[in-house]
C-alpha cells in the first residue's frame, strides 16, 4: 500500500496538483511560513547564553512585527513583479538593520525574493541582481549590526543570499532543460507522424500507378479483342472464338496481376499475402506478345553485355511499366494500322526505354496527355522517384516517341 505522505499518495498529488492549478494559493502558504518563521527567529537570542542560542529571552516590537508582515505579504505577488518584490524586501530589510540594534531576520523575505527573480530571469541578470542584494545586506550588517563586522550572523545573510542566488538559477536551468526535452519530444513525434503520412501517400500513390497500369493495359486489349469478336462473330466463328480466347486470357493475367498489386495491402506475416516477384524485363517478352495477340504488331530490341548485372528491382519494375503503358496509349491513341518499335538499351550506368509508333500525327485531345488520363504522369512519377528522365513528344512526320533514361542505382540504394 502507498503511504499517505508520498509522492505518488493521492492528498499528496492533489494538494500538488491544486497549488499548480492556483499558484496564488501557494505563494499565500509560503508567506505565511515565512513570517512564522521570521516571528519565531526574532524571538531567538543567538548569543543568549555560553551554551548557545536561547528561545523567549528576546521579543521584537510591534514596529518589527508589522515590517515582518509586511515584507511577508509582499511574497504573496512574487511572481506577478518579482523585481519590485524584491527590491521592496531589500529596502524593508535595510531599514530593519540600520533602525534596530536586535533587527529581526526579515532578510528571510528577501532571500525567498531573490529565490524568485533568479528562477524567472536568465543566468546574467541573476549573477548582477544577486550580487548587489549580497553586497547590500551583507555591508548593512556589518556595519550597523550589533555585532562586530565579522559576527556569524552577519556571514549568514551573505551565504543566505548566495544560495538563494544559486539555487534560483539551478531551478530556471533544470525547468528550461525539461521545456527543452518536451519541446524536442513533440517535434519528435510530430516529425514521425508526418513522416508516417508521407510513407503512407507514398504507397498509395505507387499502388495506384500499379493499378492504372495494369487496368489501362489490359482492359484495353480486351476492349479490342471484344470489338473484333463481336465484327467476326455472324462471319468468321473460328476468329471470333479465338478473340473471346484472348479476352479471357487478358483479363486473367488483369485478375492476376491485381491480386498481386492489392495484396500489398494485407499485413505482414498474412499467409495468402503474394510471393511472386515483381514483373520486370524477364517478362517483356510476354507482354508483347499480348499486344501482338490484340493486332499491334510490335518489334523490340533489347542490348546487353555479358558483364552487365540484373536491374535493380525498382528499374526494373519502372522499365516494365514504362514499355507497358506506352504500348497501351499506341493502342489507344496510334490508330489501327499502328506499329511500334521498342528499345531496352544499357549505356553505362543508365538503361534507356525507348517506345516508338508510326501512328497518325496527334494533336489537341488525341494526344495522350492531354485525354486526361494518367499515363503520362504515372511514367513521369515511376523516373522522377528513381532520379531519370522521361521525354514524351510527337515524332516529325507522325508517330509518338516515349523514352526514359533510369539510372541503374536506384535512389533507395539498391545498386546492381
Amino acid at each position: 500500500m502507498t503511504p499517505t505522505g508520498s509522492s505518488n499518495g493521492t492528498p499528496y498529488v492533489r494538494v500538488r496538483d491544486g497549488f499548480r492549478a492556483h499558484p496564488l494559493a501557494f505563494d499565500a502558504v509560503l508567506a505565511f511560513g515565512v513570517l512564522v518563521s521570521m516571528i519565531a527567529g526574532s524571538f531567538t537570542d543567538p548569543h543568549g547564553s555560553p551554551d548557545g542560542p536561547t528561545f523567549g529571552d528576546h521579543s521584537p516590537d510591534v514596529w518589527s512585527v508589522l515590517i515582518m508582515v509586511a515584507g511577508a505579504a509582499a511574497l504573496v505577488l512574487r511572481r506577478r513583479n518579482p523585481f519590485a518584490v524584491l527590491c521592496f524586501t531589500v529596502t524593508i530589510s535595510l531599514f530593519e538593520l540600520v533602525s534596530d540594534n536586535r533587527p529581526a531576520p526579515i532578510a528571510m523575505s528577501a532571500v525567498v525574493a531573490l529565490f524568485t527573480v533568479a528562477a524567472r530571469t536568465d543566468r546574467p541578470t541573476t549573477w548582477r541582481v544577486g550580487l548587489v542584494t549580497m553586497a547590500v545586506l551583507t555591508v548593512a550588517a556589518m556595519a550597523f549590526g550589533p555585532t562586530h563586522w565579522y559576527a556569524q550572523d552577519n556571514l549568514g545573510v551573505f551565504a543566505w543570499t548566495g544560495m538563494a542566488a544559486a539555487a534560483g538559477d539551478a531551478v530556471r536551468s533544470r525547468r528550461a532543460f525539461v521545456d527543452a526535452i518536451r519541446e524536442r519530444a513533440e517535434r519528435a513525434e510530430r516529425t514521425r507522424e508526418e513522416e508516417a503520412g508521407r510513407r503512407v501517400a507514398e504507397e498509395r500513390l505507387r499502388i495506384a500507378r500499379d493499378l492504372h497500369d495494369v487496368v489501362a493495359h489490359h482492359i484495353a486489349l480486351v476492349n479490342v479483342q471484344a470489338g473484333v469478336a463481336a465484327h467476326v462473330m455472324d462471319k468468321r466463328p473460328d476468329q471470333a472464338k479465338e478473340a473471346l480466347s484472348y479476352v479471357r486470357e487478358a483479363s486473367r493475367s488483369a485478375l492476376d496481376e491485381l491480386r498481386a498489386t492489392v495484396g500489398l495491402l494485407r499485413q505482414s506475416g498474412d499467409p495468402e499475402a503474394p510471393t511472386e516477384p515483381a514483373p520486370g524485363l524477364a517478362v517483356l517478352d510476354g507482354l508483347l506478345d499480348s499486344f501482338r495477340k490484340a493486332g499491334l504488331p510490335v518489334a523490340v530490341a533489347v542490348t546487353r553485355a555479358d558483364g552487365d548485372k540484373p536491374l535493380p528491382a525498382t528499374v526494373d519494375l519502372a522499365a516494365y511499366r514504362i514499355v507497358q503503358e506506352a504500348l497501351t496509349n499506341v493502342r489507344k491513341h496510334a490508330g489501327p494500322d499502328a506499329e511500334a518499335e521498342v528499345s531496352v538499351v544499357r549505356v553505362g550506368r543508365t538503361v534507356e526505354i525507348t517506345v516508338l509508333d508510326n501512328g497518325a500525327p496527334r494533336t489537341g485531345a488525341a494526344r495522350p496527355e492531354a485525354s486526361g488520363g494518367h499515363g503520362l504522369l504515372g511514367m513521369r512519377e515511376r523516373v522522377g522517384a528513381l532520379g531519370g528522365t522521361l521525354t514524351a513528344a510527337p515524332r516529325y512526320g507522325g508517330g509518338f516517341r516515349v523514352q526514359a533514361i533510369l539510372p541503374v542505382t536506384s535512389r533507395t540504394g539498391e545498386d546492381t
